[in-house]
């Protein structure tokens, strides 16, 4: 079950990839830090960002934006600019990505196996 997330964690994560989260993901995770987002069409697992508040957090945390980001960086074919926010539990990853100024855009791409395809022009409206 996802719960609020102090913004103080979204900076630490920004800082440690290098990137600025668009306002509209970091409003949404500030009041649910993780969590499903299911349209019909698509059913995935947000990541969180990483909350070190109490133990409770980091254990529900720990498959946080960071870790999956780099371990999806060590996967052929997936984008050097791509962060990863989410999964849906075969294999395909939903990400953001930046032009190499390090500023996420607001779009969601699938990366299915290699294969990769915008699906929402924001997390609010992969969620409609």
């Amino acid at each position: 079950m996802p719960f609020p997330v102090e913004e103080k964690y979204i900076i630490e994560t920004e800082l440690e990839l290098s990137v600025k989260f668009p306002f509209e993901f970091k409003n949404r995770m500030i009041k649910s830090n993780g969590g499903e987002i299911d349209s019909g069409e698509f059913f995935f697992q947000l990541h969180p960002f990483f909350d070190k508040s109490d133990k409770k957090r980091i254990s529900r945390t720990c498959n946080h934006i960071g870790l999956e980001t780099k371990n999806a960086r060590e996967w052929q074919g997936f984008p050097k600019n791509g962060i990863v926010i989410g999964n849906g539990g075969s294999g395909d990853l939903i990400f953001l990505q930046h032009n190499g100024n390090g500023i996420l855009t607001d779009e969601i791409y699938l990366w299915d196996h290699g294969e990769i395809e915008k699906i929402a022009e924001s997390i609010n409206k992969l969620d409609e």
